[in-house]
């Protein structure tokens, strides 16, 4: 993969750790975690997809050129 591609996914799952966090912490989330014991579904999702964003990022990153 190319580096500043790498660099973009490394920033955007970044960016979307950050806003799972901000959702999870939400009063929606916090009514949600009330009745059901787990944050809302978009929470869940943002924190997944910037997790797995991350990773690749950084994994492409470490890679070395070929």
């Amino acid at each position: 993969m190319n580096k500043n591609a790498s660099i973009i996914l490394l920033i955007l799952g970044v960016v979307l750790l950050v806003l799972g966090f901000i959702a999870a912490d939400s009063v929606a989330s916090a009514f949600s975690n009330l009745f059901t014991g787990a944050p809302t579904d978009k929470a869940i999702w943002l924190l997944i997809g910037g997790g797995v964003a991350t990773i690749v990022g950084l994994l492409s990153l470490s890679r070395s050129p070929r």
